[in-house]
């Protein structure tokens, strides 16, 4: 007996129509977000004024261009077509661009915190000064909120956008950065706050807005580097926003157990990140088990989802262990 591969990776190399469509559109979001957060970043540092809050939430906004490069990038990298040193093909680099983008919140939210920490602790009062526009005198914190509530608009557009992408192209990078996008009102909020409190005296009030700022931006990293991290160590593939292992796995085990040659089956579904990788065990009903059979069985996997990108069927007598029988009750399951 042997196990036969019936469906290569360069059948996989066209998207369906739906996939194609929403991806198009993924990308043009990705670079819509980055030109509106470059020009977001250079305003608000026009305005930055000695609020701890308002420079906080800028390198929050300068952050925030992490998940979008890192999907543009990681894009171009995985369309590469597989070869002896990469027999997988190159689809880990969106797990990859995860997990770096996750790294780099993590680090930059953890500094945050500590100095918006440091500043309470010490009580460091922060000032801002009037300003001059057309010969009026203005104080400069009122032009700082007025910032802060217009830029808020973009993320209240492109964030939704993004999330109802996400679960058609099963990409957890685009989720990760639709959510993150969804929660810069609070950003903002927390900022205009911080501002608001040094114009009536309470000066603790931005530092506070600051430190609540930097714990959203260090939970965002810490969620992140989570999720990428267990998806390069291989967990058991989930759904896009990781709630629950993926119901593709079921499926397989379905069709294969109603295959009138098989009699009992278990699959092991990796995530290469966006698509995935299905190794299937089968106990066949007779000792002999046919290439033909085994080739219709990998063809017919493959044929349930675009994602399953690349499918080994194995006979195998008894299962493996470590094999998901998709009927087990959950706390018992490898």
């Amino acid at each position: 007996m042997t196990d036969r591969t019936g469906f290569s990776q360069a059948a996989r190399e066209q998207l369906p129509e739906e996939q194609r469509r929403a991806l198009s559109k993924a990308v043009r979001w990705q670079v819509f977000t980055i030109c509106y957060t470059m020009g977001t970043i250079t305003v608000v540092a026009f305005v930055l004024g000695g609020s701890q809050a308002m420079k906080t939430a800028w390198i929050e906004d300068m952050l925030s261009l992490l998940p979008q490069l890192a999907f543009l990038i990681a894009l171009s990298v995985m369309r590469r077509k597989p070869e002896s040193d990469h027999p997988y093909g190159w689809h880990r680099a969106m797990s990859i661009g995860h997990l770096l983008a996750g790294a780099a919140l993590l680090a930059v939210g953890g500094k945050l915190a500590y100095d918006a920490a440091s500043g309470l602790i010490s009580q460091q009062k922060p000032e801002i000064d009037d300003v001059k526009i057309l010969g009026q005198t203005m104080w400069l914190g009122w032009i700082m909120v007025g910032v802060m509530v217009v830029i808020a608009i973009g993320p209240l557009i492109y964030g939704p956008a993004k999330a109802k992408l996400a679960p058609v192209l099963h990409s957890k990078l685009l989720y990760a950065d639709a959510d993150m996008a969804k929660a810069d009102w609070q950003t903002n909020a927390a900022s205009i706050v911080g501002v608001l409190g040094i114009g009536i005296g309470w000066w603790w009030l931005d530092g506070s807005a600051a430190l609540f700022i930097s714990l959203g931006i260090l939970w965002d990293g810490m969620r992140n580097c989570g999720a990428a991290v267990n998806d390069l160590m291989d967990r058991r593939a989930r759904l896009y926003d990781g709630s629950r292992p993926h119901p593709l796995g079921r499926e397989i085990v379905g069709y294969l157990r109603a295959q009138d040659w098989v009699a009992e089956a278990g699959v092991r579904v990796r995530d290469q990140g966006q698509v995935f990788h299905v190794e299937a065990f089968v106990v066949p009903l007779a000792p002999e088990v046919t290439l033909e059979q085994l080739g219709a069985a990998s063809t017919g996997i493959a044929a349930i989802d675009w994602k399953i990108q690349d499918v080994v069927v194995v006979p195998t007598n008894p299962l493996p262990e470590y094999a998901d029988r998709c009927d087990l009750p959950e706390h018992t399951r490898s």
